[in-house]
């Protein structure tokens, strides 16, 4: 497919994509469809030779559209909502046609700086703290993950690299108190352990990063609320220490289940007398299975005062923060270390967009540090890598779906999209138990 192919056949597919909007109403939000359907429509084997445009466009109906999931169908009320607009999919287009690999500054100095700079107006739009924006003179950071699920294990490796840190250094506040407890004693034999692997190591030639050494992890404990999203468990199960899930019980404010500061303190207590070593608690905004909702100011203050990182997982409800009168969730959000919601459930951002802040991503940073010369450039001193905040190297440019959203439709429309969205009635009780 040459230029005038492509200029050609993708007016046609915008076209398709239009009309596929135009008439969702339609089709079948769940396609008649048994796993294997693949089979019948398409061939085993590759085509050897090049096959019309027209073939594969002509394909596109019995192979993808009738066996698909709508997602945005008025009558799909399954898993999440999520969001899409005519911006987002014009940015998709571009991300696309660029077709770059942003895993650092030099590699993509527009993909960088264009989300350092959206990042920075979402901190406005949800009325975040100040110390998380790329420009604020501290460390905090923003980064655009792929998904809540990233952003989650990103924030439970980097709690579980501080603790490795704050263990290996003897001297360090943190543990110095634990002496004489069963803590403590834990603790002695945890580095007793990481000395006696250092000299194997160096024998043998292995290598055992400093920060994210598996001699530590097996007295971690993470903490998260029952009602917590299933990306959490497989985080920690993923990074290789323990999570406790913590009971909720009705709140009668909120109208809704989560963890109390009782509960919190209990577990905590609890845990170090068995000697484990708490690292993290991630606090829910909106939770997929109940929109359960932790409250960060009393949880918060525990997690500072036993210096427990404390992660926001607000997937599910962090775009309603755009809205003055939601912002009851947040507070509170001074405490935390770490902030993710996913832009594609409600901002009218298409999958996938989960914006993700740290207050200290510059320390975050050097825990995920993996520095090979032909990935170093002349800028890293001054410049932003993202790749340093992320499990995969490459990244794609998502931030022009912010930037083309923000501009083309505004903060007032986004907001009056929430409002909207937060005051449908999508069932009524048919029958009383």
């Amino acid at each position: 497919m040459n230029a005038e192919e492509f200029r050609k056949h993708g007016k046609e597919m915008v076209d398709f994509v239009a009309d596929f909007w135009e008439n969702i109403r339609e089709r079948q939000p769940l396609p008649d469809v048994k796993p294997g359907y693949i089979s019948s429509v398409v061939p085993i084997h590759p085509p050897a030779h090049p096959e019309e445009w027209r073939t594969i466009f002509g394909d596109l109906e019995d192979v993808v559209m009738k066996g698909n999931t709508y997602w945005h169908h008025p009558h799909f009320f399954a898993y999440f909502p999520t969001a899409c607009s005519y911006p987002a999919i014009m940015a998709d287009i571009l991300s696309g046609g660029i077709a770059g690999i942003g895993f650092s500054w030099k590699s993509g100095p527009a993909m960088t700086e264009l989300e350092m700079a959206t990042l920075d107006w979402l901190v406005d739009v949800l009325a975040l703290p100040e110390h998380f924006k790329n420009s604020h003179p501290g460390p905090g950071t923003g980064i655009i993950q792929n998904t809540a699920s990233d952003a989650t294990m990103i924030a439970i490796m980097a709690a579980r690299a501080r603790a490795v840190e704050a263990l290996k250094n003897e001297s360090n506040s943190l543990f110095s108190w634990m002496a004489s407890t069963e803590l403590g004693k834990t603790v002695k034999g945890i580095l007793t352990k990481v000395r006696q692997n250092t000299i194997e190591e160096e024998d043998s030639g292995i290598i055992c990063p400093y920060y994210h050494d598996p001699a530590v992890f097996e007295k971690l404990v993470a903490y998260c609320s029952d009602q917590a999203h299933s990306s959490v468990e497989k985080g920690a199960m993923l990074c290789g220490v323990k999570l406790r899930k913590l009971k909720t019980t009705l709140d009668p404010e909120l109208k809704n289940y989560n963890v109390t500061k009782e509960v919190l303190e209990g577990a905590i207590k609890e845990d170090r007398a068995r000697g484990l070593i708490p690292f993290i608690l991630i606090a829910t905004m909106g939770t997929t299975s109940s929109c359960s909702i932790d409250r960060l100011d009393s949880l918060g203050a525990i997690c500072e005062r036993e210096h427990i990182w404390l992660h926001v997982d607000a997937a599910y409800a962090g775009s309603f923060l755009a809205c003055p009168e939601f912002r009851y969730m947040s507070k509170g959000m001074e405490f935390a270390d770490s902030f993710n919601f996913n832009a594609h459930k409600a901002l009218l951002v298409n999958f996938d967009c989960s914006p993700m802040w740290l207050k200290d991503g510059t320390t975050a940073a050097k825990y995920f540090n993996v520095d090979p010369v032909y990935l170093k450039h002349e800028h890293q001193a001054v410049a932003s890598d993202y790749r340093h905040l992320q499990v995969a190297l490459g990244r794609r440019f998502r931030a022009l779906k912010i930037w083309f959203v923000m501009r083309k439709l505004g903060i007032a429309f986004l907001q009056t999209t929430l409002r909207r969205a937060s005051s449908i009635k999508y069932f009524t009780p048919v029958y009383s138990l």
